[in-house]
């Protein structure tokens, strides 16, 4: 199987209940459209509703950052592209560039740490063989892809210490 360097699993168009006060998509919509990415990446790794259930296990989101680059207004198309940045034995970091369909402009990143979840407790639980054996496939198909420039920033003004 060819796994496409980055992935790009979703696309939408931007709803009119989406907008803010400013005629532009609210940023909660952002973050909407990067977990609904995250979400078709989860299924392509092989993490489905099937798989949850079966293993009564899921994915919880650890830490989000996102930046917001340009706007976007109603009934526009937007795709995301994603990134497999790393994972380990319970966690992956993953990477969206969200992208304007009709100009290809950047419109916003979402960078992600996410971690998988024995619903039992709930309590971090280590990813079986099957599933650590997909993430290595996507991120060795991933490896050659620049690390982007927003991934590992955090929040400051300038002159203060992050």
């Amino acid at each position: 199987m060819t796994i496409d360097a980055p992935l790009c699993l979703y696309r939408t168009a931007v709803k009119p209940e989406w907008l803010d006060y400013n005629g532009h998509m609210n940023e909660a919509y952002y973050v909407l459209i990067f977990s609904k990415s995250t979400d078709e990446f989860m299924d392509y790794a092989g993490q489905d509703a099937d798989y949850r259930e079966r293993t009564n296990t899921s994915i919880y989101t650890l830490e989000t950052h996102v930046m917001y680059l340009q706007e976007v207004s109603e009934g526009e198309a937007v795709r995301v592209e994603t990134q497999l940045l790393g994972f380990d034995a319970k966690r992956y970091r993953l990477f969206h560039h969200m992208y304007h369909e009709g100009t290809g402009d950047l419109l916003a990143t979402g960078e992600h740490m996410l971690v998988h979840v024995d619903m039992s407790g709930p309590k971090s639980a280590p990813f079986p063989d099957a599933l650590m054996e997909k993430l290595a496939a996507i991120r060795a198909a991933h490896a050659n892809l620049p690390l982007p420039k927003q991934a590992g920033r955090s929040i400051s003004l300038p002159g203060e210490r992050a």
